[in-house]
Parts: C-alpha cells; structure tokens; sequence
C-alpha cells in the first residue's frame, strides 16, 4: 500500500473512532477521551510527516502508565467504567502500532465494541439515533481496508456501507422480535454504584426532603388500567422510618418479610403499571397499601415493597394495591417498642405539649384532632425553611413554625410517640402529573413526601398527613399548587403549562413509548406480542423456526438482489468515465455502440472544439488508468477531479 492510501486510511479509521468515542465524553473521567484523542493527532501527524512509529520501548510504559491512571481513578480496572476507559485508551493505542490491513481491520473491530459499550451506560433516544453515524463510519472504513490498494472515493464508501448497514436492518429486526428474551441484562458487568444518584435515602432530617423536591427528574411513570384514583389518594409507599436520634429519622432494623396478607381490603384494587428509573436502591413504590407485589421483590412487615437487588437499571413491572383498608394484626410488644422509641432527651417543649395533651385527654383519636388543628393554626409550608437549633422539633413547632412535608411528619410522629400512641415515618411520593399525550401518570422528584402512620386500637396502623392539615392543596393538586410565589420549585413540576412544558410532556410521550416497546420488550411482551400474532401462546421451538424461516428468507432476498444479472461491478475511473460520457450526452455526444474511449475522445473533441483540451486530458487519462495496470490512488482522485470541473461548451 503506497503512502497516499495509507494515510487516506488513517484519516478515516481515526475519524471514525472519533465518532464512536463522542458518547463516551458523558461518563468517563475527563482526561480518557482527551488521552485518547490526543493519541489520534499523534498518530496522524506520524503519518502526515512520514515518521516511524513508535517502538515497544515507548509504548509499553505508556500501557503501564494508562493502566495504572485508570486504576487510580477508577479504585480498579473492573467494572463497567473502568473496563470502558481501558477498552478507550487501549483502542487509542492500538492505532500507534496500525502498520498493515490486518492491524488497521482489528482497530475497526476495536470501534465496533465502543459502539456497543455506549449503550451500557445510555439506551436513550438521542444515542440510538446518533450510534448510525460511528457505525456507517467504521464500516465505510473496513471498505476502504479491504478495496485494492485503498483506491476508493469517499461517497463510494458511504455509499456501499450504508447498503450494507441497510441490508442488516430486516435481520436485526427479525432477530430483535423473535430472538428469545432472558431476564436481566446480556452482560454481567458490574455496575459502579458509587456515582451519585438522585432519589429518596433511607433516613430523613431536617431539608432532606425539601432539597430533593427542587429537583424535576422523573422518579417513575404508571399506567392505571382503568380511570385513575383521585391524587389525593396516590400515596406511593417509600422507606418506613422507625428510629430517632434527636434530629435524624432513620429505617433501624433490617426489613422482615411479610408472611401473608395482614389488613383487610375495604374496595376493589386498583391495578397499574410502573416503569421505575434506577435509583441503586431497592425500593419498588408501590400505592399504599400493595395487594400485589411484582414477582421481583418481596412486601415486609412494613408494607415495603424490596426488590431482592438494588434497582441499577430500569424496571417494568405490575402491581395492585388497595386504597381503602383495615389493618388486621396485632401490634406486637416489640413493634409496639420500636414505634414508641425516643430519645432520652432533647426537645423538652415538645414532650411537655404531648404529655399534656394526654393528661387532659387520653384518647388518642382526640390527641391526633389537637396535633392537626395545631398544624392548621398558625404554620407555614415551605420549600426554604429556616434552620433549627440543637432542638428541631422544639425550633419548629414553637419558634419558626415554617417547614415542608419532613417537618411537619417528623414533629408529628414525635408528638404521638410523646404521647404514647405508637407512630412511624413513611417516605415515599405523592400524587403525579397526567401526561395527556400518553395517558400515563409522570412521578417526579419534587412529589416526594413524608406523612405518618399511628397505630389504634381496633383499627391498626392508619395514615395520618399533617401537610394537608397546612396545605390540602399539597395532596389534592400537587406541590406547586400548595407553595408561595417565588418558591424556588422546578419549571417542570409547576402548574403552569408554558410551551416548554408542553415540549417537555411531547418528548416524555415519546421516551415513554421508548421504554416500553423498544427496552421494555421483555420475555413477557415477546410472548404477549407473539401470541397476537399468531392466535396462541408460541413455544420455543415454534420461534426458533420462525426464525430460521424469516432469517432465509431475508438472506435470500438479499442474495437474489446482489447476484442479479446486470449487476454491474464498476471501479472509481469506470464510474467517472460513465459521468464523463452522460455529460457529454446531455450536450448533445451521446457515445455511439461499440464505440472504444480513444475514438469517442476523439470525436468530441473535433465537435466540441471549445473543450477539446480537457476532452482529451480526461480521456487519455482514463485509458492510462483503465488499461495501464494497477490503479493509482492520486491518478483516479485527478480524474474524478477533471471531471468534476468539466463541462462542455
């Protein structure tokens, strides 16, 4: 291969591997892709200057130098990110010892598998749409390796990968509808759960919650079968807070399992579908109280609902709950302890109120009446409260009386168990917003809640919300109804519906359709999709031949279309001569039959004698390139050029 192609070649290999490197900027550490485009320009301007590349006594430091860079910044090389940003810097590296096709071939394999790595950390629409680019480039690319002597202009390549990428296009989609579905990802990659994800923690202090709702990332969505309940009745069920130190509610204990059914339904289920965005934990919210729990995860004793492994990517799945119940259980000595724990000191105030508000009246349905009206009286919610003191329950329920959901769940639940009624702390998400466009339910961020569950004699556990007691329009209409002006509230989950929003709801319609068809497309839709076809629930062995069928079938009539005859082969001097000869025919030369290059030249050029010198420049050209022997890269890039610049007068 001569000097020119090759550094064609590697201009093109380089390009394409920028391409495929692009996605990668998001979620690796910064300097990866820098290294690895910096190793590109080196690598080019080497080829541009004709200067040997570099030896193994350079470039095995360098390895050893990348691969300790990695295991720094990534505390290993295993891992999802890690593995990535290895595969990155080595690829890089690899084009600094490119020298034959073999190697050059290898490199695009290389680009290939980043293509691939993308979508480990991304299946969103805008890298779907994007991945045909590096793709079509790398296998513009590998055309141009394996073309003799690498003599092939740009569009040809374009041209003849993007056939070939269409031609894949019914055997992907064959193999995508019909292929079996397991459970689980393909890959077993560990994932880093060390990246900071945005969702509900397992404990709750003061701004715990009102910090988390200045954020509009989408939680999750569900579709109700059905009209969907009122939103003041879609409680979604989060972690359930036992313990208290002073200033920090926390889960306590480890979740037990729940061995059967423990409260009786007052009304029908209400059935919905939930496709929950990965938070690294393994909450599943369903409404209160679940009455189906997915087969992924487990209901504890607590009405959790705990998926048996931290939720790292996006799930789909099917619940039922019920929005009116009794709970039917005892409370056992130990939860009864567990829901009267307090701290041995600290919030003096606050025990004082509760302690005699029980004196005056025992009854606890009374004591709960006295802690609302309290709430409704003289408090204010709000995303920015002031600080509290050492004392925070004290700090607000006597001195700044301002707070959000946490506040108000929190002194609530302090107060029952001051009082001696048995509470907890439930956190979770409250109500949605309807998407019209999908009829589907968007939970956001900033609908998370706190509310609290004290437990009656006689009635069980029952759920209590002191926010509504402040603001009902929290419950009834969402957050952004229930604030002041000026709260600082994200654009997305405020009530007004502006142009962005409507944008916003549009281009959430279309993700929604996304992840259920396309990431969605589980075992159980395959089936479900199947059996629509074809009238029955398919077996196995039905869809390996179906297949099989369709995969012949495709092959086939691909086969058929290649090979028909007529089909013509034709180089790069061929295909500009053919558009010589159309030039010529729209001014009025048409070729004659049978007539050779050398006597049509010679024939135009005494007829069109304005153009004479460029007629027979162009076609002595082409003969010398067509029969002289082995092409000649810079030769045909002439003759594409003359022609081109060519037009008869």
């Amino acid at each position: 291969m001569s000097e020119a192609p090759r550094l064609s070649l590697i201009r093109w290999l380089l390009f394409a591997l920028g391409l495929a490197l692009l996605p990668h900027f998001a979620h690796l550490v910064s300097w990866v892709p820098l290294l690895a485009l910096g190793l590109g320009l080196w690598r080019y301007r080497l080829a541009a200057t004709r200067r040997p590349l570099p030896g193994t006594w350079l470039l095995l430091p360098l390895t050893l130098a990348v691969a300790a860079g990695i295991l720094v910044s990534y505390g290993g090389l295993f891992g999802r990110d890690a593995g990535v940003a290895l595969l990155v810097l080595m690829t890089a590296l690899k084009t600094l010892e490119a020298k034959s096709r073999r190697d050059f071939t290898l490199t695009v394999y290389l680009g290939y598998f980043l293509c691939i790595c993308a979508f480990l950390f991304s299946q969103s629409i805008p890298l779907a749409a994007y991945m045909p680019l590096p793709l079509l480039a790398l296998t513009a690319t590998l055309v141009g390796i394996n073309h003799t002597d690498g003599a092939l202009e740009g569009v040809l390549r374009f041209r003849l990968a993007g056939a070939m990428l269409l031609q894949a296009v019914p055997v992907m989609l064959a193999l995508f509808v019909l292929f079996p579905r397991v459970p689980g990802p393909l890959w077993g990659i560990p994932q880093d759960t060390a990246r900071g994800v945005t969702g509900l923690s397992d404990d709750m202090s003061p701004g715990s919650i009102s910090a988390l709702s200045r954020s509009d990332a989408v939680a999750f969505r569900a579709i109700f079968r059905g009209a969907p309940p009122p939103s003041a009745t879609l409680y979604w069920r989060g972690p359930v807070l036992w313990n208290f130190d002073g200033r920090t509610w926390r889960a306590g204990e480890r979740p037990i399992p729940l061995p059967g059914p423990a409260y009786q339904a007052e009304g029908p289920p209400v059935e919905y579908t939930v496709t929950l965005e990965p938070h690294h934990k393994p909450w599943l919210f369903l409404l209160d109280l679940p009455a189906k729990v997915p087969g992924i995860g487990v209901l504890t004793t607590d009405y959790q609902a705990l998926a048996r492994q931290p939720v790292r990517q996006r799930l789909r799945y099917e619940a039922a709950s019920h929005l009116e119940y009794r709970e039917a259980s005892r409370l056992d000595a130990h939860t009864r302890a567990r829901a009267l724990q307090l701290p041995p000191y600290g919030n003096p105030r606050a025990r004082q109120l509760a302690e005699r508000w029980r004196a005056e009246n025992g009854d606890p349905l009374a004591i709960i009446r006295q802690a609302l009206a309290l709430y409704n009286a003289e408090f204010t919610y709000t995303l920015t409260p002031p600080p509290l003191g050492a004392s925070p329950v004290d700090g607000f329920l006597f001195d700044t009386r301002k707070g959000f959901c946490e506040h108000f769940a929190g002194s609530f639940v302090f107060l029952m168990r001051a009082a001696g009624i048995p509470a907890r702390v439930v956190t979770g998400y409250q109500g949605g917003q309807a998407n019209p466009l999908g009829d589907y339910l968007i939970v956001r961020q900033s609908d998370a809640h706190a509310w609290a569950e004290v437990w009656l004699e006689e009635r069980g556990w029952m759920r209590i919300d002191p926010t509504a007691a402040v603001a009902p329009q929290r419950v009834e209409l969402g957050v952004a109804a229930a604030l002041p002006a000026g709260e600082p509230l994200p654009a997305l989950a405020r009530m007004e519906m502006t142009w962005l929003k409507r944008l916003e709801l549009g281009w959430d319609a279309v993700n929604n359709g996304w992840n259920q068809w396309v990431l969605g497309y589980n075992q159980q839709r395959q089936m479900e999709f199947l059996a629509r076809l074809s009238g029955s629930r398919p077996e196995w062995g039905d869809m390996a031949l179906w297949l099989t069928g369709l995969l012949t079938l495709v092959v086939g009539a691909s086969a058929a279309l290649l090979l028909r005859p007529g089909w013509p082969a034709q180089d790069p001097a061929q295909r500009a001569w053919r558009r010589f000869q159309n030039r010529l025919a729209r001014a009025g030369m048409p070729p004659r039959p049978a007539e050779g290059p050398r006597d049509f030249t010679e024939r135009a050029a005494r007829q069109l004698p304005r153009s004479q010198q460029q007629i027979r420049q162009i076609g002595t050209l082409y003969l010398q390139l067509r029969y002289g022997g082995l092409p000649d890269h810079d030769g045909i890039a002439r003759l594409q050029r003359l022609v081109r610049q060519f037009h008869p007068r």
